[in-house]
């Protein structure tokens, strides 16, 4: 039996194990969708990397000692929308889809947030395992979209939850 927790990212092993859940989730993610060239440069050193560099308002899924998963949130950082929280990014290693490590990483970052009225998410266009996880969790396109450049053009999407 799988014992998740979900716990403030505060050690050189949790970062350590981000870092890694950050590579290899992009990986599983990712490909095909976005320029293989860019998905090269994606390497682990640098996932590891950006962790220890910036740290702040991260979370981590744990299955025992292994970091499974991870969400990062904070304050949207686009002035259209105000009063707003923002959960910048949230992955969980293929291996555990289904399993609602995702569900137990949105509701830690909820709490958080809990003093925003309204949390936005960008997804990825054609991302539509994630599409489908924010529609389940509440959250509903605003319609505003803007272009990423991720080795060539991509798309990414705001999905908006307002809270009752």
């Amino acid at each position: 039996m799988m014992e998740i927790s979900i716990i403030p990212m505060t050690t050189s092993e949790d970062m350590d194990g981000k870092g890694y859940v950050h590579w290899k989730s992009w990986h599983e993610t990712y490909t095909g969708l976005i320029d293989p060239a860019y998905m090269e440069r994606i390497t682990l050193e640098k996932c590891v990397d950006m962790v220890h560099r910036w740290p702040q308002n991260m979370m981590v899924a744990k299955d025992g000692d292994k970091v499974i998963g991870f969400v990062g949130y904070g304050e949207h950082l686009d002035d259209t929308l105000t009063d707003c929280g923002e959960v910048f990014a949230i992955y969980v290693l293929a291996e555990y889809y289904g399993q609602k490590v995702g569900y137990a990483l949105m509701n830690a970052a909820f709490e958080k947030l809990a003093a925003y009225k309204k949390i936005a998410v960008w997804v990825l266009k054609g991302n539509d395992r994630a599409i489908k996880f924010y529609e389940r969790y509440g959250f509903r396109f605003d319609g505003t979209e803007k272009e990423v450049k991720l080795g060539t053009p991509n798309t990414e999407l705001r999905m908006v939850y307002t809270r009752k």
